[in-house]
């Protein structure tokens, strides 16, 4: 019986130790992403593509802010001298909305007031038009990205229990854990990606405002410009 007692505490710890000395098994990030399976590739497409819509739209709204803060006062001062071609030469320096915008009023100098008030118009919804292109995909990434995320989270979870209940027997604890966790990868991707995509968006909407406001007030500056001419 002593023995038999020592036999078996030996043994229980020698199962200690050896429980001990193994480390939990620590997963890489990638890792991660691999064991996500198959729906992690639309949302790895969907992040590539909000990071380069966003980079995109931020070097061509800086390009587009980039207007000569004394512009309008040079040009007003050679329009006012009646200077109108120099004027027009000012502005085909610059490639801005703004400055495009001007140059239009400066060809139309000459026809009604209206008609120059319309070109200007049309040339600033035109300018618009180029600031907001691509808005509207970054924006589907922002809300296709959480739910392509949480079909894949369904998906894995479906192939889990489809396991389990293929288990003869008792089912090991680590097996459906395993299978809940790989499932729960698509849902955290997809959530960060989207967040992403949505901060991006409303930045670049609030740069886009603040751009179209300064072609609304340089465009009335130069109408009233003319007016006083």
């Amino acid at each position: 019986m002593i023995i038999t007692q020592i036999s078996t505490d030996g043994q229980m710890m020698a199962d200690t130790l050896s429980v001990m000395d193994k480390a939990p098994e620590s997963i890489g990030l990638m890792d991660l992403m691999i064991k996500g399976g198959y729906m992690m590739i639309p949302l790895y497409i969907l992040f590539v593509l909000a990071i380069f819509i966003f980079v995109e739209k931020v070097i061509t709204l800086r390009k587009a802010s980039k207007s000569p803060k004394n512009l309008m006062d040079q040009v007003k001062i050679l329009v006012q001298a009646g200077k109108i071609e120099q004027a027009k030469m000012l502005c085909q320096q610059e490639d801005t909305p703004v400055v495009n915008m001007i140059g239009k009023g400066l060809e139309r100098i000459g026809s009604p007031l209206k008609n120059i008030e319309v070109s200007i118009e049309n040339v600033g919804k035109i300018e618009i038009y180029k600031l907001e292109k691509n808005l509207g995909i970054l924006a589907t990434v922002a809300g296709a990205a959480p739910m392509i995320g949480f079909l894949g989270t369904v998906a894995g979870m479906i192939r889990a229990f489809i396991g389990v209940a293929q288990e003869e027997g008792m089912v090991s604890p680590k097996l459906l854990s395993t299978g809940i966790y790989e499932a729960m990868i698509t849902t955290a991707t997809g959530l960060v990606v989207g967040i992403i995509a949505y901060l991006g968006y409303n930045y670049l909407v609030t740069q886009v405002s603040k751009l179209v406001h300064s072609m609304e007030y340089s465009s009335i500056e130069f109408i009233d410009l003319l007016q006083e001419k």
